[in-house]
This record gives structure tokens, sequence and C-alpha cells, in this order.
């Protein structure tokens, strides 16, 4: 295991204890002038608006990953074994848009959600709707639900072929058994199913989290975290501090508060994973 830990040591512990150590200078990251400023960035975060905004977009994100990407990748999954003929070719399709690169995909539906000549809106005008007609990505009150459309349709096959992977690995026993009772198949999928897969379950919501907390390619291609702020993540705007603004102290501090938010959220879903294994 040693050459795995030592990738490992260097390129993830070593970074995040370099990343706190930058977090705590101000410093632009091209030139030597270290100034050594203590916890102030991260006395300036707690007062900086556009962070607390990037947390609620984060927050959002978090939330709604959970409630959509899972639930579809299941039901994807759930429907690959159903006795429909030609399931190599859905289940091909579904895995598709997670081959695609995130650049593409952002580029894509730019097209799509643009205001003038976009899918979305020639298609409220073909059926008449047109008082739903906008700039999907232009408008503050819009931009952030396009853009999370989007990341669910990229991600949902990912998880579809976690929970495919882990249904197969349910013995069959247990389902001729159960119908052997009587059971429907709601039951089967209620009392045998859902529960066998509790461990995917938590591992794709830690997945889910984890990536929501950190996500920034899609954003940054199709909206760059506008308008007005709407679209920015904690991860565009460390970006924006870092590279744009040139201010690495400042950035850094945001990228260790990502760290610690991931963790934090990490150890609470592990705790109370093993608190409903003890339970049962």
């Amino acid at each position: 295991m040693a050459p795995a830990l030592l990738i490992y040591g260097v390129y993830v512990i070593y970074s995040i204890i370099m990343t706190f150590y930058y977090s705590l200078f101000n410093w632009s990251g091209i030139d030597n002038n270290f100034v050594f400023i203590g916890l102030n960035n991260y006395l300036q975060l707690l007062q900086d608006g556009v962070f607390w905004t990037t947390l609620k977009n984060n927050s959002f994100l978090v939330l709604t990953s959970l409630l959509t990407q899972l639930p579809l990748g299941l039901v994807m999954a759930l429907l690959l074994f159903s006795p429909i003929k030609g399931m190599r070719f859905f289940r091909s399709v579904y895995f598709m848009p997670f081959l695609m690169s995130t650049v593409a995909i952002g580029i894509l539906f730019t097209f799509i959600y643009d205001g003038s000549y976009g899918i979305v809106n020639q298609l409220f005008g073909a059926i008449g709707m047109d008082n739903f007609q906008k700039a999907w990505l232009g408008d503050a009150s819009t931009a952030i639900w396009a853009v999370i459309a989007t990341i669910c349709w990229q991600f949902a096959p990912f998880y579809m072929i976690l929970f495919r992977a882990a249904i197969v690995g349910i013995p069959e026993d247990l389902y001729e058994a159960a119908e052997i009772d009587g059971a429907n198949k709601w039951h089967r999928f209620a009392k045998i199913t859902l529960p066998l897969l509790m461990p995917t379950i938590v591992t794709s919501s830690i997945l889910s989290i984890i990536g929501s907390l950190k996500y920034f390619d899609l954003i940054y291609v199709m909206t760059s975290g506008g308008p007005n702020n709407s679209t920015e993540l904690m991860a565009t705007y460390m970006y924006e501090q870092t590279f744009t603004n040139f201010n690495m102290g400042y950035g850094s501090s945001v990228s260790f508060s990502m760290f610690i938010l991931a963790l934090l959220v990490t150890l609470v879903i592990i705790s109370l994973d093993n608190k409903r294994k003890g339970a049962s």
C-alpha cells in the first residue's frame, strides 16, 4: 500500500495542509510578498455577502442533487431489469450523458437555453406558451434551476450504474422466497431491494454531497457564476478570487472552508449510518 499512500499523501494530504497555510497570508500567488495575517481571511469570509450566497447556492445544489439524481438513478437502474425489448440500447442511451465532456455539455445546454433561438423557447412557442419564453441563463430567477437540471441530466446515469451493480449483487433466492410467501412487487422492493441498497445509497449520498460542494466546471462554462452571483458556487468564487483577482490567500480560505464543510457533512452521514446499523 506504500506507493498508493505516498501518492495520496503528496497530492491530497499535503495539498490540504498547504491550502490552510496559504490561507493565513495575504499573497497574490505570483510574487514573493507574503504577509502573515493569521485568521483574518476567515474573519473577512464570515462578513462576505458573496460567500454566503455561494454557500446558499451550494446547499441548494446539494439538496436538489440528493432529491433528483439518486431517485432518477434508482428508477433507471430498476427499468434496466424490466422485461422490455431493446434494454441494451436504453442502457447505452441512459449512460451516454455521463460519458460526454462537461465542457461540451455546458456549451450544448447554453444553446438549448438561449433566449433567442434555444430549443426550450421554441418548444414553448410551438405549443402557444409564449409567456414562458425567457433568457433562462440570463435571468437570476431561473439560471440556477437551468444549471441544476443540466447537472442532474449529466450525473443521474452515474448513480444508475452504482444501483444497478448493487441490485445485481442481491441474491435471487430472496426474491423467490418472498414471492412464494405471497409478496407482490412493491413488497419485494420495499422489504428486500431497498434495505439491501442502503450501503450503496449512503455511498452515493456522500459522493453526491461532496461533488455538489466542490462543483465547478459546468457552472463556469454556462454562467461563470452569473447573473448577479445567482449561480455562484464556492468553487467558482474560489477560482475568481485566486486566478482572476490574484488573491491567493483569500481564495485558499474559501477552498479550505469547502474542505471543512465536505468533511463535516461526510462525518455526519457516516455517523447516522452507523446508528442505523446499530439500531437494526
